[in-house]
């Protein structure tokens, strides 16, 4: 999560509306940062300043999707799905998550970290599209049946591994950092005989490492190791198995290598554009996941 959150001009995208509700967004969780989660009171406050942030951002959305559609932006679609996406899934998975832990530090961290890195990418990359100041990154529309399938397959290979219950957060995760850069990031890349190349992203939260490696090997992990690094390489390979079946039905791919990466690398990796598939995920209780996935022939 960010230590400061600070609006920039750098955010301006040069329509007076909608910079001005981006500013007020920053506004509201530049508060949010600023409050603990010590007593009841101050879990109110946080609980109403998110309530806050909400009813305002799906104001901001219903409002630009207005402009785009009386500008006729020919990226219209795409981007309303990114807004419908954060509205109807990633958000109430975090407010859940906020109730059921009872406003933890954890999840706040979690709901500021992914809005702001949301709020952030979505601006600099998505919003100056509108305005023809930057190309969109979303460039796949994935069928929605065919992601629905694949998230499914995903949940219940990550509630196998965890043994906690799972659910999606995001069908458009943007490489927002849910960990404060504290996550074991793996690149798995399988060739076919024809050279064809798919390449597999596994994103694990460092509490989520910890707390399946401890339940798995009965051992207490206070810290990510050699042995949590390793062994959740072996995890990632064998989480990867059902996914081929799922993407690579019809083909044979085998594995030609599993590397081990920086987050800072992991999102430097989509600089130009977004894969297909880039699904965000919570295992309850334990931790954050996120999967990638890429094709090229």
């Amino acid at each position: 999560m960010p230590n400061e959150i600070k609006w920039n001009d750098r955010f301006c995208i040069g329509v007076d509306t909608i910079d001005r509700a981006h500013q007020r967004l920053f506004a509201i969780f530049s508060k949010l940062l600023d409050l603990k989660e010590d007593t009841a009171k101050q879990q109110h406050a946080c609980r109403e300043g998110i309530k806050y942030f909400k009813s305002y951002a799906l104001k901001h959305f219903a409002e630009e999707e207005a402009y785009m559609q009386s500008i006729q932006y020919p990226g219209y679609a795409m981007h309303k799905s990114l807004h419908d996406n954060l509205k109807n899934e990633t958000l109430p998975a975090l407010e859940a998550e906020l109730e059921a832990q009872n406003y933890s530090l954890e999840s706040v961290h979690h709901f500021i970290g992914i809005c702001v890195g949301w709020l952030d990418g979505h601006i600099m990359r998505e919003d100056y599209a509108i305005t023809g100041k930057s190309a969109s990154k979303w460039v796949h529309q994935t069928p929605e049946d065919e992601t629905d399938s694949l998230s499914k397959t995903i949940i219940r290979t990550l509630e196998a591994m965890c043994q906690a219950k799972s659910q999606i957060i995001s069908q458009h995760y943007g490489g927002e950092d849910f960990s404060s850069g504290r996550a074991l990031c793996y690149r798995l890349t399988y060739l076919s005989k024809d050279k064809d190349r798919w390449q597999f992203y596994f994103v694990y939260e460092e509490s989520l490492v910890l707390r399946t490696l401890s339940a798995i090997l009965s051992q207490n992990f206070p810290r990510i190791d050699q042995t949590c690094v390793s062994a959740m390489k072996i995890l990632s390979e064998q989480f990867a198995d059902p996914l081929k079946q799922h993407l690579m039905a019809g083909n044979k791919y085998l594995l030609e290598k599993n590397d081990l990466m920086s987050f800072d690398l992991f999102v430097r990796t989509f600089d130009k554009k977004f894969p297909p598939y880039s699904l965000l995920f919570s295992a309850e209780g334990k931790g954050y996941f996120a999967f990638c996935a890429s094709h090229s022939e």
